[in-house]
């Protein structure tokens, strides 16, 4: 396995800590010193299908910001279906999974000035099938850095679950971002994080400030998340979602929640309130509601659809009830999506001035 590009492996101390978004940014920063740079995500959870290919979604992201001209198969070399621990455990493959992944990245690192590596969670994750992350990073021949969330105690005793686990498989800690901090106490953190880091031997790294942006879904990830139906094609699928009301109301009490950034869910058969936002509209460019859901797979009347299909923001319909809606969007974990420019260099810029790009590109 080339053993010569450059490369680094992140990791996480739990899910949604921000090792997508760490990634994202990083490679943009690398990018600048290291011309050609590759990406791999030797194991992911979260797959789409692709040319009946399973590719990490994050892999997806990647290729489409940086067009990163590889075969995706080879950047998401194993995908973990859900009967992929049972059948692991029942016949193991490690050295022919171990093969997939040493194979896929040669062909990742092939004429390239850098790889990076993107783990799926925690040094633990993919132990039941013998590749955690841990594991991955010394058959990768990678240093690691682990991305954690905001704070002091918590964090730091995560990392030093991860540390052990990383030092067993002999693989060095370039150091830890903590990320999702309170811009207020950004300051206070950065000081005391990292007194408490180089009591383990560890470095800082950088402290990244919570920005609302990057935890807020658009209307089409929540159409995806509920597989709804858009009844009016409307082009403002990237509307972001800054809060959410349940139209339970009378219409002389909702219209009071008709605000930018807010999304809608009602029963279908509420086209007194669907009216009603339409009516505000009227006359305007644009009300700022980032959409409504109608629920229950009521479908609208014609006369009512007529209006819906006239709305400049997007109106879908879900099969579920309105408490079934609202649980899943609340409980939706936001990704990053390739058609999410705006969100895209906010992170750019997030990593360019919070991480300590210097002290990572000497330690590698």
């Amino acid at each position: 396995m080339n053993t010569d590009t450059p490369r680094v492996f992140i990791a996480a101390t739990r899910q949604n800590d921000g090792k997508t978004t760490t990634s994202l940014g990083l490679l943009a920063a690398l990018h600048k010193t290291y011309p050609r740079i590759g990406y791999i995500k030797p194991v992911g959870q979260r797959f789409v299908e692709i040319d009946e290919q399973k590719i990490d979604e994050d892999t997806v992201l990647m290729d489409r910001v940086f067009r990163l001209n590889c075969p995706l198969v080879d950047m998401s070399p194993i995908a973990v279906e859900p009967d992929f621990t049972r059948k692991y455990l029942q016949s193991a493959n490690y050295d022919a999974l171990v093969k997939r992944i040493e194979k896929a990245f040669d062909r990742v690192a092939w004429e390239k000035d850098f790889v990076l590596c993107e783990g799926s969670g925690h040094a633990g994750v993919g132990s039941v099938f013998d590749l955690s992350n841990a594991t991955v990073a010394r058959i990768l021949g990678a240093k690691a850095i682990i991305v954690t969330q905001g704070g002091i105690g918590r964090p730091i005793d995560e990392v030093a679950l991860n540390q052990a686990l990383f030092e067993k498989e002999g693989v060095e800690i370039i150091g830890v971002i903590l990320n999702k901090v309170l811009p207020e106490k950004v300051e206070f953190v950065t000081e005391f994080a990292r007194r408490g880091l180089k009591r383990k031997g560890l470095e800082l790294l950088g402290v990244l400030p919570h920005l609302p942006i990057l935890a807020r879904p658009t209307v089409d990830s929540i159409r995806e998340e509920l597989h709804a139906e858009s009844l009016n094609g409307s082009q403002c699928g990237l509307r972001l979602v800054d809060d959410v009301v349940i139209g339970a109301m009378s219409v002389q009490n909702a219209v009071q929640f008709f605000q930018p950034g807010v999304l809608v869910i009602t029963p279908g058969d509420r086209e007194d309130i669907v009216e009603a936002a339409a009516a505000a509209a009227s006359g305007q460019k644009d009300t700022g509601l980032a959409g409504i859901v109608l629920t229950g797979n009521l479908r609208p009347s014609e006369a009512t659809l007529q209006t819906i299909r006239g709305l400049s923001f997007p109106v879908l319909l879900a099969a579920d009830d309105s408490y079934e809606v609202a649980s899943k969007v609340h409980n939706l974990i936001v990704k990053t999506r390739p058609a999410d420019t705006k969100k895209i260099q906010v992170i750019f810029d997030l990593i360019e001035q919070n991480l300590d790009i210097p002290k990572i590109l000497k330690a590698l």
